[in-house]
């Protein structure tokens, strides 16, 4: 959808404490006098060529390219979770951007692997396994004292707890705590992270008339931020005071960092699906929300710093800030300073996240967190506000969701999704995890499975999604003449798939599409 008045602009910053950064919209009549970047259909904003030419080293065909894999290996890899189940072991794009490396526990995993032109990883542990681990340590986050933080690490096949420089036993010790053996536990120092807020004089964008903060992305009716920017009933003011709406949403620390604030009527028509990457008002265009892989190239505008880019390093980790632990944060090596944070990242046109924190600065360096968006999104039922025209990844190679079975022929309705398979139920009332007997990480966006049930029986299909250290059904399928849908529109996690005969036995045909 596209609207035509106030432009999302990455500006203003500051607020006391926690509270952190938001950027404003434009008042109509006072839009940033670069305009919009003139972006062709699935092509870069020259602003954000330049930057990872920066940042980055590369001339704008290599970014387009690696942007362009990124998206690539986004659906693959969500694709070869599907089809793998309880072997998969998690994915990334290596240094240079353009080989996806996949970890599987077994050989026929990794031949499903190559299939899709990826290359296999054989591991010892599951992405499942390790995101177990990652849990006990989360549970345990009150012992962890001034640790740095914690992430499941698929490159290593390990989770990675993060100390303070020379306080590496620290890390150990909570390991052991969380009752987790050395084995599985790698340690690294990193300064410890901190809210990236800062306090300035001027207020363009006040939060309870005091605080100011960036806004990171337009959607219906307001715009998201970073959790730690206010809390529910906090009033927000535009640039000339004048009344602008109020914090309807906010969680930090805890389980994000991520904020809702809901503008008044008259703002709410105005608002455009538009980045703007610096003071000078340079507007790049958000055509969508498409995750990107571990690897994958990723930018970031602020207040204070304007726009740069570097490449994702982690997902899922916990950081330990002062104010307390946050889970569910994306690591990368993108510089960042006070002021900006709750601002926008990109990559390409897809939108990621919102700033949350970090440390080091962007004269020496440094890492920097954001809270994914589609999590806020999907937790606050939000609409992200987008321009269109983003490039849709290639689909992945076709492979079964069970079993060694091939690739179901014709199987009615399933035979359309893009990851279908055949397997069998032995006897009634007997029910089957898939695929291959276990979880799956997919991305955020919407998952559809079918399921067509042998003559003369009837098989019910249920989706499932990891809470804590459980399970419970977000999904069921409905239908009639033995074909069965559902669909499910949900955040970035680990899901899984429940069989079931209510009646009779036999082969059934699964299919599934994960976005």
């Amino acid at each position: 959808m596209q609207r035509k008045r106030i432009a999302i602009a990455a500006v203003a910053v500051a607020a006391t404490g926690a509270a952190v950064a938001f950027t404003l919209p434009s008042m109509a009549g006072t839009a940033p006098s670069g305009g919009a970047a003139k972006v062709a259909a699935g092509d870069v904003a020259p602003q954000l060529l330049a930057a990872m030419g920066r940042d980055l080293g590369v001339d704008a065909d290599q970014a387009r390219a690696r942007l362009k894999r990124a998206a690539w290996a986004s659906k693959v890899s969500s694709t070869l979770a599907a089809q793998t189940g309880k072997e998969y072991g998690g994915a990334w794009l290596t240094k240079d951007g353009m080989t996806l490396k996949v970890a599987v526990t077994d050989k026929a995993a990794a031949a499903r692997v190559e299939k899709a032109g990826a290359v296999p990883v054989l591991v010892e542990r599951s992405a499942q396994t390790l995101d177990e681990a990652k849990q006990k340590l989360d549970e345990a986050r009150s012992a962890a004292g001034d640790l740095t933080g914690w992430y499941v690490d698929a490159t290593t096949n390990k989770v990675t707890v993060v100390a303070q420089p020379g306080d590496t036993d620290a890390a150990w010790d909570f390991a052991e705590q969380a009752g987790l053996k050395k084995s599985v536990v790698a340690v690294k120092t990193q300064a410890r992270a901190k809210p990236l807020a800062d306090v300035r004089g001027a207020d363009p964008y006040i939060i309870n008339g005091n605080a100011r903060c960036s806004i990171g992305f337009a959607v219906e009716g307001g715009f998201v931020t970073a959790g730690h920017c206010g809390v529910p009933g906090d009033v927000t003011t535009d640039i000339n005071g004048g009344a602008q709406g109020e914090v309807a949403a906010s969680v930090f620390p805890g389980d994000a960092d991520m904020g809702f604030v809901k503008v008044a009527a008259n703002f709410a028509d105005e608002l455009l699906p538009v980045v703007v990457t610096d003071i000078d008002g340079e507007q790049l265009p958000v055509a969508g929300n498409t995750e990107a892989p571990v690897g994958a190239p990723v930018c970031r505008s602020g207040s204070t710093t304007g726009t740069f880019c570097g490449v994702i390093q982690a997902k899922n980790q916990t950081v330990n800030y002062p104010e307390g632990a946050v889970t569910g944060l994306t690591q990368t090596d993108v510089c960042a300073e006070g002021g900006d944070s709750g601002g926008s990242w990109l990559s390409g046109d897809q939108a990621q996240g919102v700033t949350s924190g970090g440390s080091g600065d962007c004269t020496v360096g440094g890492t920097t967190f954001f809270q994914p968006v589609n999590e806020i999104l999907t937790a606050n039922d939000l609409t992200l506000l987008t321009t269109g025209g983003g490039e849709e990844a290639p689909p992945a190679e076709e492979a079964p969701p069970a079993g060694e079975a091939p690739p179901a022929e014709a199987a009615g309705d399933c035979s359309s999704l893009p990851v279908t398979g055949q397997s069998a139920i032995g006897r009634e009332g007997a029910t089957q995890l898939q695929p291959q007997g276990g979880a799956f990480q997919a991305n955020a966006g919407e998952q559809t499975a079918c399921i067509q049930s042998p003559d003369g029986a009837d098989f019910d299909l249920v989706l499932q999604q990891l809470t804590g250290r459980s399970f419970k059904t977000v999904a069921v399928a409905e239908g009639t003449n033995g074909v069965k849908t559902l669909t499910f529109d949900g955040q970035a996690d680990t899901y899984r798939y429940i069989v079931a005969s209510t009646s009779g036995s036999g082969t059934y045909t699964m299919g599934i599409s994960v976005p």
